[in-house]
């Protein structure tokens, strides 16, 4: 019974290991083309615009759009922000590099065919306020 509770509980977490081996699921998958909605959680100026609809080619955003249906593109004042996100390598990447001791937490669930995040939540200091980013990851579509 305890061995069950505690595989839950690294499910749950994500941790680095499970993070890895949810990578190489994904990398196994070879999903070259594909399409999914990004919504960035946070005490941010741009939440009107969530979610972001992305589609991505061979590891590259291919196009980005806001939830009102507006192209973004790289004259747009958060693209920057939103590219670093914009494909599940980078997202796999912003994974890593916080639960390498960047963040006080990180949790991560990811799907459970294709091994993408499909949450990540990072508190970079505990006890602070508004410091708290989370990125939910749905709609996805395996595109030909």
């Amino acid at each position: 019974m305890l061995i069950v509770i505690i595989a839950v509980a690294c499910a749950a977490t994500g941790g680095q290991s499970d993070s890895i081996s949810q990578q190489r699921k994904w990398e196994e998958a070879r999903i070259s083309h594909y399409r999914f909605e990004l919504r960035i959680v946070c005490y941010c100026p741009f939440r009107g615009r969530m979610p972001l609809q992305i589609e991505v080619l061979d590891g590259q955003m291919v196009s980005m759009k806001d939830a009102h249906g507006v192209i973004i593109t790289k004259t747009d004042a958060h693209f920057e922000y939103f590219d670093r996100y914009a494909t599940m390598d980078r997202l796999f990447s912003v994974l890593e590099a916080h639960q390498g001791g960047k963040a006080d937490r990180v949790t991560a669930k990811f799907h459970p065919v294709y091994g993408f995040p499909e949450q990540i939540y990072i508190d970079r200091i505990k006890g602070a306020a508004d410091d708290e980013l989370r990125f939910v990851i749905s709609g996805f579509e395996q595109l030909p």
